[in-house]
């Protein structure tokens, strides 16, 4: 086999070995919400399964949905105060196990909308993992859900500040 057969042969082995990898994230009941037609920042929800026999990680979210894009989660302080921050360390993704992005807990931050989120839009989201690499996620929008998260109490996304520029 020539140098050039060779290098074309590993080429599509490590494609298919990528394709196959990424296949074992399934993603389910994505949505994504914002605060209204002039809110500067959004959010998207869903639970990420893995599929696979091998343990991996979320460690990272892009889109070009908003100028800043990041993985939030909500913890509670030491004197009960709950807070909002980015996540810097990976998430685990155990083989069979789950990751719930959901109200309260880790999320997609969007801030900086770049497109508007309508309802009934679908913004793209690529969620980044060590083992299984980018996962590409279409999130419609659906603002009736947003009421949910305004009779729970939670932060008005509209009143929070732009982090990082």
């Amino acid at each position: 086999m020539t140098l050039k057969a060779t290098l074309i042969s590993m080429c599509v082995a490590l494609s298919f070995a990528t394709c196959a990898a990424a296949e074992g994230i399934q993603v389910d009941g994505p949505y994504a919400i914002t605060t209204g037609v002039s809110a500067q920042t959004g959010a998207a929800f869903m639970a990420i399964h893995n599929q696979g026999d091998t343990d991996d990680a979320l460690i990272g979210v892009q889109s070009v949905a908003a100028r800043l894009v990041e993985l939030h989660s909500h913890t509670m302080t030491d004197d009960g105060v709950m807070s909002m921050g980015k996540v810097t360390d990976p998430v685990p993704l155990p083989a069979g196990g789950d990751i719930i992005l959901d109200r309260g807990g880790y999320h997609v931050m969007f801030m900086g909308l770049t497109i508007p989120f309508d309802d009934g839009a679908m913004i793209p989201v690529t969620l980044v993992f060590a083992v299984a690499g980018e996962v590409e996620v279409e999130v419609p929008v659906n603002l009736s859900r947003l009421q949910d998260s305004m009779e729970m109490g939670e932060m008005e996304m509209g009143e929070m500040e732009m982090g990082g520029e």
